[in-house]
């Protein structure tokens, strides 16, 4: 089998609709009928949901305080509009990160699920991420684990990487498979 992987000459949120048409052409090749899409502050999802419209879109966002204590960076006017078009909204810990982040920032400790996304990073940010939402979305029952599924992530704001893939429920992550990278940035 042959198939073509897109990489971009940088990451950032400039490859969102280049993301988003690559991703949908092999959906549509694959009948695969479900997208997950990262999403921060709902920018990439409002783009997200009018570019799969047709698909299960499960967006996944921060939890509360991910960056600041009490603060939701998913804006109000952006759950509307992406609630409104119909996507699944999954709000939960990171996968790789939660209770360690608080071992690093409390006790200057790296723990394992750090380390797993530190070494999916040399794939690039948005590598770990497509992984991370799958899990993501998995233990919240949003995605099913015995179908394709395609998961778009990126480098900050916005998509630059997209794969082919079965999620699966953190406990089984070392069973995730990456099928296929449809694209990504091309880190140098």
């Amino acid at each position: 089998m042959e198939s073509r992987t897109v990489y971009f000459d940088k990451p950032g949120k400039e490859n969102s609709e280049a993301v988003f048409a690559i991703a949908r052409k092999r959906a549509e090749e694959l009948g695969i009928k479900t997208i997950i899409i990262a999403s921060t502050t709902g920018e990439t999802a409002v783009k997200a949901v009018e570019a799969f419209n047709g698909y299960k879109v499960v967006i996944v966002t921060h939890v509360m305080g991910s960056r600041d204590p009490n603060v939701q960076l998913f804006t109000e006017d952006n759950r509307k509009a992406v609630t409104a078009a119909g996507a699944i909204m999954v709000t939960t810990a990171h996968a790789f990160g939660s209770i360690d982040r608080a071992m690093r920032k409390s006790f200057n400790m790296v723990g394992l699920g750090e380390t797993i996304a530190h070494v999916l990073r040399i794939f690039g940010q948005g590598m770990k991420v497509v992984c991370e939402i799958c899990l993501m979305a998995a233990d919240a029952g949003a995605v099913r684990t015995d179908e394709e599924v395609i998961s778009i992530g990126g480098s900050g704001r916005g998509a630059d990487t997209a794969v082919v893939l079965n999620p699966v429920n953190t406990t089984d992550f070392f069973n995730l498979k990456v099928k296929e990278i449809l694209c990504k940035p091309r880190l140098g």
